[in-house]
């Protein structure tokens, strides 16, 4: 009984995500390619000018959305290929005028419009399959049950069995229950075939996937310079206001303790006391400082057990699931522990969350992190943010990280950085 339900379940939870894009799809491509193509035909006459861009930001839109519900119903990745639109666009009709012609040069504009063609017809027929494949069915069970009653004078056409008769009504049942087993099989591989067709058109290809990765590792290759260049600095400073000092403090007690030993042993012993209490000062701080460049937990016991100990320290509940059969390098390990541990952190600091998730796991040659808060939500990626700090150290590893958190929460932080565990 477990066995069927786990087959039938999957297959008519495809059917009903196949029935909502063989609706929703259709109707949202049809409308917008109506209006990309008459937005563009009025650009001469100056109203498609004021139009245009806000089709198109439409139009991406509705292509996102389909590339979320590509990963979350059936597990298909289509990358986002759009050119940034710069901030700095000057104003009235001649900053429509540059905003029109940055977006019509971007190829992804293009390409978005042949998929609204194709999402309309291949995309929604291959959506209508697999919703049909286990909804049609039920119409010839309905048949078989009385309803051919209602044509006995003119015959109503079941697939290619015309039914008149309980006995034909029984054989619409029966190819209604071939046509289930087959959607059993077919629903799940349709649906995915739906985000494939996307995906062919919707991605970007090959040449502009290597522009979009140089032009990505270029920006990332200054960020890390800049960031070793912060760190570096950073260092420099704790052991010069910190160690350093400890150690200088405790040389002049030493000093002062040569001269005093003989003269007034108490002083000296006082002053022994405060050189022993400087040197415990100064080598806490070198701990502290070297756990801020690489945590021994996490070289001793890699990053699941690295981030069970940053939950320990957190003031609100976190639970932690690791499933990693395997380590990643260590430059990794520490950019996705220091990462988590700022998402944790600023969770803790400023969404107002009583519990925290985090989950760790790797599959696809990818190392996917998330964290979950049950806080108030209202979490962006902006200039100046942690999160934007995230972005950039995920970056440097051709990593890269999404914020889902809506008004009133929660909060979901996703993270996925590329490599191979050892």
């Amino acid at each position: 009984m477990n066995t069927i339900r786990s087959r039938v379940r999957p297959a008519l939870l495809a059917a009903g995500r196949g029935l909502v894009l063989s609706i929703v799809g259709p109707a949202g491509s049809i409308t917008l390619f109506v209006l990309t193509v008459l937005s563009i035909a009025f650009i001469p006459l100056g109203l498609g000018l004021f139009t245009t861009p806000r089709v198109l930001a439409s139009v991406r839109r509705h292509a996102n959305q389909r590339r979320l519900l590509a990963a979350t119903w059936a597990d298909v990745r289509i990358p986002v290929p759009y050119r940034p639109v710069p901030k700095n666009l000057r104003g009235g009709l001649a900053g429509q005028v540059e905003r029109t012609t940055l977006m019509l040069k971007d190829p992804a504009t293009r390409r978005d419009i042949q998929w609204l063609l194709l999402d309309m017809t291949a995309g929604s027929v291959v959506a209508v399959v697999a919703a049909g494949l286990m909804l049609y069915p039920v119409e010839g069970v309905v048949l078989a049950a009385g309803l051919w009653r209602v044509f006995t004078d003119d015959a109503y056409w079941y697939g290619f069995v015309p039914v008149d008769s309980q006995t034909t009504a029984l054989a619409a049942a029966a190819l209604g229950g071939v046509l289930f087993l087959i959607g059993l099989k077919a629903s799940e591989p349709l649906l995915r075939l739906h985000f494939v067709i996307a995906r062919s058109v919707l991605a970007p290809t090959h040449e502009q996937e290597l522009a979009r990765r140089i032009d990505r590792l270029t920006e990332t290759r200054h960020e890390a310079v800049d960031t070793a260049a912060s760190e570096l600095r950073r260092i420099e400073r704790d052991l010069h206001d910190g160690a350093q000092a400890r150690l200088v403090a405790m040389g002049m007690h030493l000093g002062t303790i040569e001269a005093l030993i003989e003269k007034d042993p108490a002083q000296a012993k006082k002053l022994l006391a405060m050189a022993r209490e400087s040197s415990a000062e100064a080598l806490t701080e070198l701990r502290d400082l070297v756990r801020g460049i690489h945590p021994p937990v996490l070289a001793e016991r890699g990053l699941g057990d690295a981030v069970r100990a940053l939950a320990l320290r957190l003031p609100i509940e976190a639970e932690v699931d690791v499933e990693l059969p395997g380590r990643a390098d260590a430059p990794v390990e520490s950019a996705a522990y220091f990462a988590v541990s700022e998402t944790l952190t600023n969770a803790a600091k400023h969404s107002g969350a009583d519990r925290l998730r985090v989950d760790i796991h790797h599959a696809d040659s990818m190392l996917r992190i998330s964290v979950t808060d049950n806080g108030r939500g209202g979490a962006i990626i902006g200039s100046g943010s942690g999160l934007s700090g995230i972005e950039r150290r995920l970056g440097t590893f051709d990593g890269i990280m999404a914020v889902s958190s809506p008004a009133g929460g929660p909060t979901m932080v996703t993270m996925e950085i590329p490599c191979e565990l050892s």
